[in-house]
């Protein structure tokens, strides 16, 4: 940092010796507007307008004095101002993923008033699905056990057109058992859902809560 002062007093330094040496004429003209220098080669260049050697390079806006006003930055390259987008583009990520994940706990904070709310909602649900998947299996062990017996039935009986019959009903109830089957084994994975949530949510409700703090709660649910 000390070097690049040093660098910019000795380059202000120089300009302000180059504008002296300019013809008296061309300083008059300048009168108080500002001077413009830029560096070329390791050489300042300098006019009361930007010289066109300062086109697409960093450049010094000077009173006549040698005093310098502002200093304005060469252009971004198109490698730098492909960099700089996708450095942004990262960033609102980085901020779109903070504020989602934020938005979160604010729910997770809203939804259960404590853990104990929270494990309460987790086994009200289980039950439902429990019962519902007990009623499930219990009425496909009715069609399997109504399948058997015309299974039994179709075999004993010496009627082609009984048989017929029954077999068309067998058909029939391997259909039913294979879609209350699909049933049971939908209602088992959503079984499985339910208490992945619930795990997650009660890990993070705890870590939210700081065991059970209010404060850390009212925190969360303040940041919006």
């Amino acid at each position: 940092m000390a070097s690049l002062r040093a660098e910019s007093g000795v380059a202000a330094l120089a300009c302000a010796l180059m504008l002296g040496a300019l013809p008296v004429s061309v300083q008059a003209q300048a009168g108080g507007r500002a001077i413009y220098c830029c560096d070329v080669g390791g050489q300042p260049v300098c006019g009361d307008i930007l010289p066109a050697a300062c086109y697409g390079r960093a450049y010094r806006e000077m009173s006549p004095s040698g005093l310098v006003r502002r200093t304005v930055a060469a252009p971004l390259t198109p490698e730098e101002i492909a960099e700089r987008a996708a450095l942004e583009r990262e960033r609102r990520a980085l901020e779109a993923d903070r504020q989602r994940k934020l938005r979160l706990d604010q729910a997770l904070l809203e939804t259960y008033r404590s853990l104990e709310d929270l494990d309460s909602r987790r086994d009200r649900e289980l039950r439902d699905l429990d019962r519902s998947i007990r009623e499930l299996r219990a009425r496909e062990s009715e069609l399997i056990a109504r399948q058997h017996s015309l299974i039994a039935e179709a075999t004993t009986t010496d009627k082609s057109e009984v048989a017929a019959s029954l077999e068309a009903d067998i058909s029939v109830l391997d259909s039913e058992i294979a879609a209350q089957s699909s049933i049971i084994a939908a209602k088992l994975r959503e079984r499985n859902a339910v208490v992945e949530r619930f795990e997650e949510h009660r890990a993070r409700y705890v870590e939210l809560t700081a065991g059970g703090k209010p404060d850390a709660r009212n925190a969360v649910l303040e940041r919006r």
